[in-house]
């Protein structure tokens, strides 16, 4: 009876696969604007003069705007700055509001920042949106893994994994497809106003839905009868509502259990203090995790050259390969191969039976091979013998989406997941494909070749295959079914059912009364 008062109700169509559906998707439009922006179509390119003073006007953001490659390649890079302030942020808050919730928030901010990229009008406008863009994000790539890691099938959640970050390589190469065609048949700017368009529904879901509660995570009103346990001072409420605290959390029965007022009014600054100690205090557990750092310091490596292929690749591949089209090229071999390569590590690291030193092996030996042929490819002059080994090596880079986020997932107990997936993105990217779009743009403005650019860029895979190497044999413990701090003990339960059903009896009878 106490589990079924307590737990919050999951709305019936919500199922878990409607759940990854509707995840899936929000990744799949928020990496179609990664794609989009990258694109020749919306990015464009610089007017061009010939000896004879013909000169002909710069297309796309990049005309429009007048900038360098390494301004360009800035734009990319833009949103890591709301990116890495939000990140722990949210992450810290879904401690004590319903992540649920967070999401619906980033997705408005995200929603927002879109429609302004495409009322920008110089670098710096579409420079901040790009920024706030980061912050819409924030929430839902910390928050969107740990649901669908505890909704999966417990012989299925590397595939799930799997399918949720499918929507990584699909959505960029989508992106390169939707950009192209948007800019070459009206203006680059309608391409962020339909993002925007297809956003919106989600962002409004996350207000309406009722909530869902996330493993490791205690329900606010678990809380508050806890505190009366404790202290004794807790006072029934008659509230006329099911849903919980602030409507937040759904909750069996109309009882709402509070404290008396004057706990309830905690200074301002404790609460920031309070926070920024929680978070100092899970990011040393986090730092001291070698299997953790081990695991973000590899997919750094990996998201270096991920980063700038996504970026960089339709322009390097019409520069080196003279592709006509290289928007839809790309975006049709990434579509194919993100696909088929994503799914089938997700399969694979199953099938090998789950755990953090298979996901390890499969990491370190799939991008090995997979740099070895995307190395082989740029070293091609024919456009089809680049385009059949690239393949094979997208194939392989792209069978690490699952197994990296799985050890992420299951190296740190569960109410640490949400922070470990903020920082592991913040890092990434911060360290990863931030640095690198710029930095592979001033390389090619100083040496002027697309292929040697290239060449130099795909031998990093080698070293974040060598640090995944290394955690093979790392000691390592699958904490996803440990005890979190936050959840509530056996202990704990008992102290409270007769207190719930003394409330509901009292609650009860104070309606009957006249």
């Amino acid at each position: 009876m106490i589990d079924s008062s307590i737990a919050p109700l999951q709305p019936s169509w919500f199922s878990p696969k409607k759940l990854l559906v509707v995840f899936c998707v929000i990744n799949l439009i928020n990496y179609v604007d990664r794609g989009a922006i990258a694109s020749n179509g919306v990015n464009g390119s610089l007017g061009t003069c010939t000896e004879g003073g013909t000169c002909t006007s710069g297309a796309g953001i990049q005309g429009d705007f007048d900038l360098s490659n390494f301004e360009d390649g800035c734009l990319s890079s833009a949103f890591m700055v709301g990116l890495l302030v939000a990140s722990p942020i949210f992450a810290s808050l879904a401690k004590s509001v319903n992540p649920f919730r967070l999401i619906g928030v980033g997705l408005s901010v995200w929603t927002f920042a879109v429609v302004g990229c495409g009322l920008s009008f110089n670098f710096w406008s579409i420079t901040i949106c790009r920024m706030l863009v980061g912050v819409g994000e924030a929430s839902f790539i910390s928050l969107a893994a740990p649901f669908i890691d505890d909704n999966a099938p417990a012989a299925q959640k590397t595939v799930w994994l799997a399918i949720f970050y499918m929507c990584i390589p699909s959505g960029y190469a989508l992106g390169y497809v939707y950009g192209g065609l948007v800019g070459s048949y009206t203006n680059w700017r309608f391409a962020f106003w339909g993002e925007a368009i297809l956003m919106l529904p989600f962002a409004i879901l996350g207000f309406v839905m009722k909530p869902l509660q996330l493993k490791g995570f205690m329900p606010a009103e678990s809380k508050e009868v806890l505190t009366g346990v404790e202290t004794g001072v807790s006072e029934v409420q008659d509230s006329g509502v099911s849903n919980g605290k602030d409507g937040l959390f759904p909750v069996e029965g109309d009882v709402k259990y509070s404290t008396i007022h004057e706990q309830n009014e905690v200074n301002f600054a404790t609460k920031i203090k309070d926070q920024i100690s929680r978070f100092t205090k899970d990011m040393k557990v986090l730092l001291i995790e070698k299997v953790y750092v081990v695991n973000v310091l590899g997919y750094i490596a990996y998201n270096f050259v991920i980063g700038a292929y996504s970026y960089w690749g339709p322009k390097a591949g019409y520069n080196i390969y003279h592709m006509t089209d290289a928007d839809l090229i790309f975006g049709g071999l990434t579509i194919v191969c993100g696909i088929l390569g994503t799914v089938a590590g997700g399969f694979l690291l199953d099938f090998m039976t789950s755990s953090i030193p298979n996901a390890f092996k499969l990491l370190s030996a799939a991008t090995f091979f997979g740099a070895i042929f995307c190395f082989s490819a740029f070293c091609f002059s024919n456009m089809y013998a680049f385009l059949a080994l690239f393949a094979v090596g997208e194939l392989l880079v792209f069978a690490t989406q699952g197994p990296v986020n799985y050890i992420c997932l299951h190296c740190v107990k569960p109410s640490m997941r949400p922070l470990a997936m903020a920082m592991s993105t913040v890092s990434i990217h911060l360290f990863g494909d931030v640095p690198s779009s710029p930095l592979v743009g001033v390389l090619e403005d100083c040496i002027n070749n697309w292929r040697v650019t290239a060449l130099i860029l795909t031998s990093i895979f080698i070293p974040a295959a060598g640090i995944w190497f290394i955690g093979i044999f790392l000691p390592s413990v699958d904490r996803f079914n440990e005890e979190s701090e936050n959840q509530i003990s056996t202990t704990e339960r008992s102290s409270i059912t007769p207190l719930l059903e003394g409330t509901k009896t009292e609650t009860t009878e104070s309606a009957a009364e006249p």
